[in-house]
């Protein structure tokens, strides 16, 4: 007799990427199945690579942001939906505090398409909060700004969705 099947998910980082003004740098993504939304930059952790060097490559393919300084884990949390050989994604959100830049990517138009990256923009809190395009995590905005406002915590956050 056999167990459950357990879901294939793959190892994920992400970054809340704040600059001065403490604007949110955002990607919205745009899949063939028709979702679409806001979320934060980053992606999927290669073999042999750790959470920093990851999230490195990430940004900088992603959003065009070199050498950032990467602070601690705020939240954690495993996310279900269907895409390639995955059932979802386990995913470890950093903090990441910058100067403003404008986003230039590293990777082309073609190979931000493959990976369904549609736009890149930062946002204001307010702006968070009144969107309902913003999509991942639900609460983000409320999350950010208990970040600004309290600090990072002590022990990261795990999120239910």
């Amino acid at each position: 007799m056999t167990g459950p099947v357990q879901p294939r998910l793959r190892p994920a980082v992400r970054a809340v990427v704040l600059d001065p003004d403490d604007r949110l740098l955002l990607v919205r993504l745009s899949w063939p199945t028709g979702w679409d939304g806001w979320v934060l930059p980053g992606g999927g952790v290669d073999a042999g690579e750790d959470d920093f060097v990851a999230l490195r490559r990430e940004l900088v393919e992603e959003v065009g942001l070199h050498d950032p300084d990467i602070g601690p884990c705020l939240w954690r949390r495993e996310v279900r939906f269907r895409f390639g050989d995955w059932d979802g994604q386990r995913e470890h959100v950093h903090l990441v505090r910058t100067d403003a830049f404008e986003p230039n990517p590293a990777f082309s138009p073609d190979e931000l398409a493959a990976e369904h990256v549609a736009e890149i923009r930062w946002w204001r809190l307010d702006a968070l909060d009144a969107s309902a395009d913003v999509r991942s995590p639900s609460r983000l905005a409320a999350l950010v700004d208990a970040v600004l406002r309290d600090g990072p915590p002590v022990q990261p956050w795990l999120l239910d969705r």
